[in-house]
């Protein structure tokens, strides 16, 4: 990514357009279309607003994208992820059902409209790094285990139960009893319905097919009356333009949470572009991303719409249908503004089971427990041996998101995984593995002892490499595990720096202390193969203070240098030795290369 400025190009996916891509687009369209409706539908209801909210913030999240985005293929619509979101944020702040959570739902998507547009003009595109993919996977399940459990009470017919997951789980459970036989009949056919129209005839809109066998089913067999629950009244026509009817301190209390909302949807639907623009030989920018996601929430909150992103799974139909570029997504913003003119009155006899088979539908596949056993897995002897507990940190982190969902609903969970992450990070860079070497069959290797134990060290010599950058936070531990490691026999130490990408003051003053006090127990500290920034900090340090260390081209050359020190007769307590960069430091030919 460059780092100048560039003025986004409108409509950058039709530059340059062919119209013998126009019959795969308009045909992706068509079938985009399909899946987004019912799936649109099934959203808005975990965001807890009228279905119909769902497709009056796909139109304008489709053309603003297509005019702001950088991919040619991403769909960005409502989803299920960012829709829990806003229900849990909204649900805090008013009454589930009522107007004003109704608007609140809106201005949340015109806050982070607003914030993503301020973050795309600012460059700010890396703001997804602090999403780590064991983060986001670890998230993305809790979501989904708290959706579909909040789903489960449609498909048996009972209430829904309040608070976190295991409070609606023990609900449900308790509820069995009051089961509505027809609605789980319904309910159960239509999920298994859509799962096996999904595994074994992909190609179908399965979504679709359900949703129109469910509203078959109602008017045929009068199921409304056998006390199945159906979606009912849903407004025909176009929305409302304009802000939601909300006051100017709810925007000001959304601002905090709309900056989690957007760091989910941007990391999602940043995935899925990438994802998408590698098969097809493209470039997607970050910060374009970030543009085209502000303007569809932007656009789909003054549209009376809810907070939109980027959706891999629709992403993944609209480029497997054949997509060329973003008029695949006009032509379902033009199909859904059909269907919010003609076909409303259609989807109002829509069971509210299969509602929710279809929303169960599209999560389950995202309760992805080979991918959390994988993480576990990532794990060595070695690795457990150096950092204990830690050594699984990607899987804890993606534990502690899952958890954090689950237990404390879904913005705390988020935070909860990124800052384990952290900590996680900050504890395993705090305590690098130290390893001692010893040389190996090619004269020109040292290798790690614990790794090649056939291998044998020099009792007098003792050689270790810090594989990590040299700062504040592991600078004792570096000093104290050179101390444990001395014996008797130890006559010098050297450090192979070439695994220390960096290195802070601290760190350095830690170098100079250490090899002071080691020269008054007889013993020479030596660096070796210093980087450019770890030499050029050294460098500072040292000129900055009486004290000098010792730095060495290479493992080889300190060791010949500690060697000849030791031989030298006027080698006492105290003595220092020659700064860097003299002929006694191992630099005579000048200062070592990088």
């Amino acid at each position: 990514m460059s780092g100048r400025p560039r003025t986004p190009v409108l409509f950058g996916s039709l530059r340059g357009y062919h119209l013998g891509w126009l019959r795969a687009d308009l045909v992706a369209g068509v079938t985009v279309w399909a899946v987004l409706v019912p799936e649109s539908l099934a959203y808005a209801t975990i965001a807890g607003v009228p279905p119909v909210v769902g497709l009056y913030a796909a139109v304008p999240a489709l053309v603003l994208y297509a005019v702001l985005g950088s991919s040619r293929h991403l769909v960005v619509a409502s989803m299920s992820a960012t829709a829990a979101l806003s229900a849990g944020i909204v649900g805090d702040l008013a009454e589930g059902g009522s107007d004003r959570y109704v608007a609140l739902t809106t201005a949340l998507a015109v806050v982070t409209g607003l914030v993503g547009i301020g973050a795309g003009l600012a460059r700010m595109g890396f703001l997804a790094a602090f999403i780590s993919e064991p983060v986001l996977k670890g998230f993305i399940v809790g979501l989904a285990l708290t959706i579909m459990v909040g789903q489960l009470p449609k498909l048996f017919g009972v209430p829904k139960g309040e608070g976190d997951f295991f409070r609606q789980l023990g609900s449900l459970v308790g509820d069995l009893g009051d089961t509505v036989v027809p609605t789980l009949l319904v309910g159960v056919a239509s999920l298994l319905l859509v799962l096996l129209l999904r595994r074994w005839l992909p190609l179908v809109p399965g979504s679709l097919v359900v949703v129109l066998l469910g509203i078959a089913a109602v008017a045929l067999l009068d199921l409304d009356e056998e006390g199945v629950a159906i979606v009912g009244p849903i407004d025909a026509g176009l929305p409302r333009l304009g802000l939601p009817h909300a006051q100017a301190g709810d925007y000001l209390t959304l601002v905090g949470a709309s900056v989690g909302v957007l760091l989910i949807g941007y990391a999602e639907g940043l995935g899925a572009a990438k994802t998408y623009a590698a098969r097809a030989g493209y470039d997607v920018d970050p910060n374009r991303e970030l543009l085209g996601l502000g303007a569809a929430n932007l656009g789909s909150g003054l549209a009376s719409g809810m907070v939109v992103n980027g959706s891999l799974s629709k992403t993944a139909v609209n480029g497997g249908a054949g997509a060329r570029t973003q008029l695949s997504g006009l032509t379902v913003a033009a199909l859904t503004v059909v269907t919010l003119l003609f076909l409303t009155g259609l989807f109002e006899q829509l069971p509210e089971a299969t509602l929710a088979a279809v929303v169960i539908a599209a999560v389950v596949e995202l309760v992805d427990v080979p991918a959390l056993r994988r993480l576990y897995r990532v794990w060595t002897p070695q690795l457990g041996g150096i950092y204990g507990w830690a050594a699984r940190a990607d899987f804890l982190a993606a534990l502690a998101a899952l958890l954090g969902v689950l237990v404390f609903d879904t913005l705390p969970g988020l935070f909860i995984g990124i800052a384990v992450s952290l900590v996680l990070l900050l504890y395993r860079a705090s305590r690098p593995h130290i390893a001692r070497l010893a040389r190996g069959s090619d004269p020109d290797t040292w290798l790690d002892l614990d790794r090649h134990p056939d291998l044998s060290a020099d009792p007098a010599i003792l050689v270790l490499r810090v594989e990590s950058g040299l700062f504040f936070a592991n600078a004792d531990h570096v000093r104290d595990h050179v101390r444990s490691r001395l014996t008797d026999d130890t006559r010098a130490v050297v450090l192979d720096a070439q695994t220390a990408p960096f290195i802070d003051v601290t760190a350095a003053g830690m170098l100079t202390q250490l090899a002071h006090d080691l020269a008054r127990a007889h013993v020479t500290l030596a660096i070796a193969h210093p980087l450019g920034q770890t030499r050029d900090v050294l460098r500072r340090a040292a000129s900055s203070t009486a004290a000098t260390l010792s730095v060495h081209p290479d493992v080889d050359a300190a060791v010949r240098a500690t060697r000849a020190h030791q031989d030298e007769p006027t080698s006492a307590p105290g003595h220092r030795a020659p700064p860097a960069g003299s002929p006694g430091a191992g630099e005579t030919a000048g200062r070592p290369e990088d």
